[in-house]
């Protein structure tokens, strides 16, 4: 019977104890997590506790837990692994909903020691306190400030997407490229050796989590294969769910057991229980990075026809043998949009036949915008790629005595033209912005890259490096909605 939970103190909490904090100044997660959670701008109240005593940043450092003036929601314990017990109970005693042990030395251990100190602390659990971890990272809530260790510097900015990691590093790793990359996070949840709340229970709360629309994973090892692949299927049925399955090699199921004590697994059998439940597959956190981008800013729906524009005939021809394999068209637009684009480009050298090439990577963005436009008004269009080759305007600018790059770079005049193309056709446009120039000559052009990255992710325009990746992306979306609708 699944025991009950209250998510909302564990996520939201309006106070919060942090057993383990040193008031010397020096390396240690008790006192890390305390200044990470402090410069996130978490609002509720703070109870540091550990034995020496003492103060941190004006706040009292209480000896013990029961030294805590009122009730705790939450707790954040991080101490050696034989004194986790004692502290847990003790944060059960306060009222609290549930703890995170950021401590190791459990069951990963795989030692007599390590297997009885897990179990003791799954005892005190069922007593009437949810555990995330051992052997974790924590919570990372943007909405209330709670963050990953170590993860003072993540954003506060809310976002559709959420994360249930078994691995530390992949949880905090996935947050920061999320942070660039513009993949906007509900909840990331660290859970490690998973001794109480892990995979099936927390997709569970996911699925009918209003905050959440696309729900990604990090899965090395399941307790309960039927059961996770029961809550697997039902929560894919309503939410895209992209797995990232950890372990499917021999060396990297040995590896994965003495990571978290779990067992990898067959990836043929992974696969083809993932394609039944209509789970989104990928294969690194890069690709569940852009395919959780893909799936948070373009609309979830079949996409067949794709219009792809840029300055270079090869990009077209790339883009076409991409597309293909992957179940997207790039196909040949009416000869009336075809003669109407041709007429506004720059001549010669231009084609309009899709791929669209504009012949050079400084056409006026009204240009490209009337382009895009008229592209989308061809009925066998759903979707638009533009490749821009920012890195040319450096040269560019020289010729132009121009003192920076960002004078000559036409970053927000595009993502407005862009922005109002997509309002106007309702078809949605992806940009792609690649940067083959990474000398250190060139550091000025990846200022500007990132600038513009920004740009049009502030308008919701999903960007990506390459062609290929957002190709990808654009399938697995469409891929999806196909398998759900044939479901269904």
């Amino acid at each position: 019977m699944t025991r009950t939970c209250d998510f909302g103190r564990i996520f939201n909490p309006e106070s919060v104890a942090i057993v383990g904090v040193s008031p010397n100044p020096g390396f240690g997660f008790g006192r890390g997590m305390f200044y990470s959670i402090l410069e996130m701008g978490f609002a509720g109240r703070m109870y540091p506790v550990g034995p020496k005593g003492g103060t941190i940043e004006d706040l009292k450092i209480y000896k013990t837990v029961d030294e805590i003036p009122e009730e705790i929601d939450f707790a954040v314990i991080a101490v050696a692994a034989h004194r986790v017990p004692e502290a847990l109970e003790a944060c059960r005693k306060k009222g609290a909903a549930g703890a995170e042990i950021l401590s190791s030395g459990f069951s990963e251990m795989e030692t007599p020691e390590g297997i009885a100190l897990e179990e003791e602390i799954k005892r005190i659990a069922r007593k009437g306190i949810r555990i995330i971890g051992p052997n974790c990272f924590g919570i990372y809530c943007p909405e209330s400030g709670l963050t990953l260790l170590p993860g003072p510097d993540l954003s506060r900015e809310r976002g559709p997407v959420a994360f249930l990691s078994q691995s530390g590093g992949m949880s905090i790793d996935f947050a920061h490229i999320g942070k660039w990359m513009g993949v906007g996070f509900s909840k990331v949840v660290s859970f490690g050796n998973g001794a109480d709340l892990r995979e099936s229970e927390l997709l569970e709360y996911l699925r009918d989590d209003s905050d959440t629309g696309v729900i990604t994973m990090y899965v090395e090892g399941v307790e309960n294969g039927r059961d996770f692949f029961d809550v697997l299927r039902n929560t894919a049925g309503r939410k895209p769910v992209i797995v990232y399955k950890g372990g499917l090699s021999d060396s990297g199921g040995r590896a994965v057991a003495s990571h978290t004590a779990s067992m990898g697994g067959s990836g043929v059998i992974w696969g083809s229980a993932l394609r039944q439940c209509n789970a989104v597959q990928v294969g690194g956190i890069m690709e569940m990075a852009q395919t959780s981008l893909a799936f948070s800013l373009l609309p979830h729906k079949i996409y067949k026809g794709i219009a792809v524009m840029g300055g270079g005939g090869a990009l077209g021809v790339n883009a076409c043998d991409i597309a293909e394999p992957l179940g997207l068209e790039i196909p040949r637009l009416k000869k009336e949009t075809e003669n109407r684009i041709i007429s506004i480009l720059p001549r010669p050298g231009s084609s309009a036949g899709n791929p669209i090439d504009v012949a050079n990577p400084f056409v006026h963005p009204q240009i490209l915008k009337e382009t895009l436009l008229l592209a989308a008004g061809d009925e066998k269009i759903d979707l638009q790629i533009m490749i821009q080759l920012l890195y040319h305007y450096k040269a560019f600018a020289r010729g132009l005595g121009a003192d920076s790059l960002r004078d000559v770079v036409p970053c927000n005049e595009l993502a407005d033209g862009v922005k109002e193309v997509v309002d106007i056709t309702g078809k949605p446009v992806i940009m792609v912005l690649p940067n083959i120039k990474q000398e250190i000559e060139s550091m000025d052009i990846e200022e500007v890259m990132r600038e513009a990255r920004k740009a049009f992710l502030d308008r919701g325009i999903p960007v990506f490096d390459d062609i290929a990746d957002a190709l990808k992306a654009v399938s697995r979306v469409s891929g999806y909605c196909r398998r759900r609708h044939r479901i269904s």
